[in-house]
């Protein structure tokens, strides 16, 4: 099998179960910022270990549903299946139980937070900006009508707020307290 299909090279892309779309469309601009989230993330899998390596993990993998999800018209939604190519409630209810896991674990900092306590961190807070950044990609694709339900944009804003207390978590007792990041 070769990498290259050369049928991108007039600026267009296929879709999950049909269609193409411009490179620069809406819809590939969400799932590939949901695809650089993912990215991003590997960074800061490659500096974690234990039960933050595993969480990382496993975020990776739904950011692929999500992926799917945004990269299928909508006519075609009703191919997808829930938990493997479409996001569903209880993929997004799940992680409000990780949120307050990781939050038990690890209390929040009542102030502002300057990323890079740490490299794993700091590779959290680099996914989670770009997490955010495909989240408003996929809101605007609601908002165009692209989206049947809003259960993908759900899902990317409570990814980033998960990613938020992971990194905390990975700054563990490295926090910087608020004089560190007053002299800062």
């Amino acid at each position: 099998m070769k990498v290259y299909t050369k049928t991108g090279d007039d600026g267009t892309t296929g879709l999950l179960y049909g269609g193409r779309v411009d490179k620069h469309d809406l819809r590939t601009t969400a799932y590939g910022t949901v695809d650089e989230t993912c990215s991003a993330l590997g960074l800061a899998r490659a500096e974690l270990d234990g039960h933050l390596h595993d969480e990382v993990l496993a975020v990776q993998r739904e950011l692929f549903v999500v992926g799917a999800q945004l990269a299928t018209l909508d006519e075609h939604w009703d191919r997808l299946d829930p938990g493997v190519s479409r996001v569903d409630v209880s993929m997004v209810d799940a992680l409000d139980g990780r949120i307050d896991a990781c939050v038990e674990r690890h209390p929040l900092p009542q102030h502002f937070v300057v990323p890079g306590g740490t490299r794993a961190a700091a590779a959290l807070d680099l996914a989670r900006t770009v997490c955010r950044r495909a989240e408003r990609y996929a809101v605007a694709m609601d908002r165009a009508g692209m989206l049947p339900d809003d259960t993908p944009v759900r899902y990317l804003n409570r990814c980033a707020d998960l990613l938020y207390v992971l990194a905390r978590e990975a700054e563990g007792t490295h926090l910087p307290s608020r004089e560190d990041q007053a002299g800062a």
